[in-house]
């Protein structure tokens, strides 16, 4: 299927730019993704989506196949498979930026073939979270580039000390402090349902009922024909 959506961010399009690029800040502006490693071209990661009471969980790779500052064109290729099922899911993402009235106008064309649960919801279901996903997207890249960018660490260069001569002293069996370990919140899945809204809800219940009467149909005309 192919999905097409377009936001408006009130910055240079040269920060845009830079920004999208870096992959670790905007991470968690994705719904359900996490990035484990980023080489400057390919993102290794996963991505969780939450079916009704069901989660499934794609791993796999994005690479970026294009980076054209000058035309502030990219294009991801992604892809992943489920961990726990014979579920995929692949994706070419196209990028493009434009200046506009001071901002840049951000426009996604993505080309989007998933196989498994999630695929039971077809294309229009599936615009409608994408819909939503990017919205929620945009208004968090909008906030990322409101901030200020992570200062660059620098190195203190420590003075030469003169040699002195030193009394030569045992050494004290000293106690190390016990590490901390940094408790990981763990990432939120896509709820395909909830981001879609109440009318999906409504259209999976008719879609179940109808299966239900046409379940009870069959066995009346089964019993008559009995």
């Amino acid at each position: 299927m192919e999905l097409h959506h377009e936001f408006t961010v009130p910055v240079p399009v040269e920060d845009v730019w830079r920004v999208l690029l870096d992959v670790e800040r905007i991470a968690p502006c994705m719904p359900g993704a996490t990035v484990d490693d980023y080489d400057g071209k390919t993102v290794t990661g996963s991505v969780k989506v939450k079916v009704g009471p069901i989660t499934v969980t794609y791993r796999g790779t994005a690479v970026f196949e294009e980076q054209d500052e000058s035309a502030h064109r990219m294009v991801l290729i992604a892809s992943g498979k489920e961990t726990r099922g014979q579920g995929t899911a692949r994706a070419t993402v196209t990028g493009t930026l434009a200046g506009r009235d001071g901002g840049t106008a951000v426009s996604v064309r993505t080309d989007l073939t998933v196989t498994g649960r999630p695929a039971q919801f077809g294309r229009g279901v599936m615009a409608e979270v994408g819909d939503k996903l990017v919205g929620q997207f945009a208004e968090c890249l909008a906030r990322r580039l409101n901030e200020p960018a992570p200062p660059e660490p620098v190195q203190a260069v420590q003075p030469v000390q003169p040699v002195q001569q030193v009394e030569t002293v045992q050494p004290v069996e000293t106690v190390r402090p016990v590490e901390t370990v940094e408790t990981v919140e763990p990432v939120e899945p896509i709820d395909l349902l909830r981001t879609a809204g109440l009318p999906v809800a409504k259209r999976v219940a008719v879609a179940a009922a109808t299966a239900v009467l046409a379940l009870v149909f069959l066995r009346i005309r089964r019993h008559r024909h009995a």
